[in-house]
């Protein structure tokens, strides 16, 4: 089989019926921009809610481990978990959204992932007691959390079930293709790009558990009332992040316009899977686990990085370190949306590549953390907009086919996150003479070489044959005009 059968469709898909341009008014479809609006609005402010409660067990990994006594190793499953479920459902989640239309399937998973939320809240590992004593006696932070390490040494008992509700939170991170259906049905092809940027910005949603989790956990042995009711410490985070849910939940149904677009309503389950055969489809969730897997894996590890290389540091600063890489990776990405629809997602992609090897290869090197950080941050600015380029792709080539597609490419980037912990720590462990901080990036600088090198061979095969699509889409879009 050639290449150009293998990587078929060559030229973007033909359009499904409705799909094209608003008209001079701004209607599309029967609709008007302002409905447009309202479902990017709130999707966007729903996928932020999710994602925070996603990605809580990379701040709340400290107290809880204290608490329940947990190892290295069990620390890592404890992250690790809602990471996975977080992705392995996000095919289904897609083919749902055309379905049944991404309204209805967002608010169900939101009131769905809050009965774990609130769950997680009444459970004690074995030092709980201990440390109930300690907190008692007004110690400081740091003498606390000396003390805590010193004599509450309980085993990990309950570590089985800590393990199960966290994994069921995790149901929160297959929103992304939720929404990412939502979106596409609701914009001409011409904005959607901006709109799926928009709305994939939720990703800031890691930065609010890093920023806002630290302080209540400092906040919170100092307020008494709530030890009386059992819920000082960590519990307190989950307890908020289940009554956001709710609330965002009923939100969402009341102010999106009803009835919903569903563009896989009539389809058969099987010819929405058709599209999977292609090693196109493939490609795209590999782009994906570089700019997205690595992101939501970095989101989670550099708190813990930051504490183990630079020592120094706390835990509010720790995350708030992460805060600025995070802040770039997920707000630029209306920017990467806007850039594509502009000038083509594919040289929008491959100018993130670049910038994301050029920044691995320096942070494989210790530096202090000031230098280290702005890297990070750079770093960031590469994978915020190289996410929008790559789902930019999707609808251009499978318009038909957003929700199964993208729930592909959104599962196979999850699984990256899931993957890249416990490769780096394996690097780490194998080579001799290399560090946390050079397995960390090393591993990371490989994986993104290797992915633009596939991607640039596959571009001047098409070349060659005549059959490239970007500059077939430029040509179309030249006419157009």
């Amino acid at each position: 089989m050639s290449s150009t059968t293998i990587e078929e469709p060559t030229r973007p898909s033909p359009e499904p019926e409705g799909i094209g341009l608003a008209d001079a008014q701004g209607n599309y479809r029967g609709h008007t921009r302002s409905e447009r609006n309202r479902v990017t609005l709130w999707s966007t402010i729903a996928f932020t809610v999710m994602f925070a409660v996603w990605l809580q067990f990379g701040i709340l990994q400290e107290p809880i481990g204290k608490e329940f006594g947990l190892t290295t190793t069990q620390i890592a499953w404890l992250v690790a978990l809602p990471s996975l479920n977080g992705s392995v459902w996000r095919l289904l989640t897609g083919i749902l959204a055309d379905r049944f239309g991404g309204r209805v399937v967002m608010v169900v998973l939101m009131v769905v992932t809050a009965i774990p939320t609130i769950g997680v809240v009444f459970l004690q590992g074995s030092n709980y007691d201990c440390i109930e004593t300690l907190n008692a006696q007004g110690l400081s932070s740091a003498d606390l959390s000396a003390a805590i390490s010193a004599q509450c040494t309980g085993g990990s008992a309950g570590f089985g079930t800590l393990l199960l509700f966290a994994f069921l939170i995790g149901l929160a991170g297959n929103s992304f293709t939720i929404g990412t259906s939502w979106n596409s049905a609701w914009f001409p092809k011409n904005n959607q790009g901006l709109a799926l940027g928009i709305f994939g910005a939720g990703n800031v949603g890691a930065s609010v558990t890093k920023l806002i989790a630290p302080t209540l956990l400092a906040a919170i042995p100092g307020i008494g009332w709530l030890a009386g009711m059992g819920l000082d410490n960590w519990r307190l985070v989950p307890i908020i992040y289940a009554i956001v849910l709710i609330l965002c939940a009923a939100l969402v149904w009341f102010l999106t316009p009803s009835p919903d677009l569903k563009p896989g309503a009539r389809t058969p389950v099987v010819e929405q899977l058709k599209p999977l055969r292609f090693v196109r489809v493939w490609r795209f969730s590999l782009y994906y686990v570089v700019v997205f897997g690595a992101y939501v894996a970095l989101s989670g590890w550099m708190p813990k990085f930051y504490r183990t290389e630079y020592p120094e540091l706390s835990l509010a600063v720790a995350g708030l370190l992460t805060a600025l890489f995070i802040f770039p990776a997920s707000l630029l990405r209306p920017l990467g949306g806007w850039l594509s629809d502009r000038y083509g997602a594919r040289p929008i992609l491959t100018m993130s590549f670049v910038l994301m090897i050029v920044t691995c290869f320096g942070m494989m090197f210790q530096m202090p953390a000031a230098p280290f950080t702005i890297l990070l941050v750079l770093l960031g600015v590469g994978m915020g907009v190289g996410k929008a380029a790559v789902y930019k792709h999707i609808p251009e080539y499978f318009p038909k086919d957003v929700g199964s597609v993208g729930g592909l490419v959104g599962m196979i980037g999850g699984l990256g996150a899931v993957a890249f912990p416990p490769i780096f720590a394996y690097v780490d462990e194998w080579f001799d003479g290399i560090d946390l901080q050079a397995a960390t990036f090393g591993t990371l600088l490989v994986v993104v070489v290797i992915t633009t090198l596939w991607m640039e061979i596959v571009i001047m095969r098409q070349k060659r044959s005549g059959s490239d699509p970007y500059s077939l889409q430029r040509e179309a879009a030249q006419a157009v005009r």
